[in-house]
């Protein structure tokens, strides 16, 4: 079996970001994160599998209970990658909201072409 390491491909599925989300303030055993969802605990427990295998949470073996917690420093790359894409958006949002203010002002001024 081919293991996963791209962490985009983990974050793609809206279960494992919702468990991301939950792991971000707290570590979490497989049960504890299974009792949020309305999916069983081996689906969970995939998840948490594929998850862990791209590097996204850290799992740590607590006698016979395995407790899950997210990995910052893996969240940081995925925040870097994007925020190269934030700046062009923010840029586009701007000159959208420039040219809505423009046609809105030659309305009010009863300029329309």
């Amino acid at each position: 079996m081919k293991l996963r390491r791209d962490p985009f491909q983990a974050i793609a599925d809206p279960t494992r970001r919702a468990i991301l989300v939950l792991l971000a303030t707290q570590t979490m055993t497989a049960g504890e994160i299974a009792q949020n969802f309305d999916a069983a605990r081996p689906t969970i427990s995939k998840h948490l599998r594929i998850l862990d295998e791209c590097n996204l949470v850290a799992s740590n073996q607590e006698g016979r209970e395995v407790h899950y917690e997210l990995r910052i420093d893996k969240m940081k790359e995925i925040d870097l990658w994007l925020e190269q894409f934030k700046k062009i958006w923010e840029d586009r949002f701007d000159n959208l909201d420039k040219y809505l203010a423009k046609i809105q002002n030659e309305r009010k001024n009863g300029n329309t072409k």
